[in-house]
């Protein structure tokens, strides 16, 4: 995963994203995404505007892939 929104200070050889996503199970992992998302719609008015509502879109954007992933496994 790469998230193009990722400040300079998160940048390296490996994406942190990537990293939780091995070292946590399929539902931690999910579980991790949603939160994000819901973090960062419910802040947004107190914080920083549509600068989160986008970081909230981020993290839906890779859960939805992750269940359309799942899904079509599953099929």
């Amino acid at each position: 995963m790469s998230d193009p929104s990722s400040p300079n200070h998160y940048k390296g050889s490996i994406e942190c994203i990537d990293v939780l996503d091995a070292c946590m199970s399929e539902d931690q992992f999910e579980g991790f995404l949603r939160g994000n998302v819901l973090k960062y719609v419910y802040r947004y008015r107190a914080r920083h505007g549509i600068e989160d509502l986008r970081k909230a879109q981020v993290y839906l954007d890779w859960l939805i892939e992750r269940v359309e992933k799942q899904e079509a496994v599953d099929r």
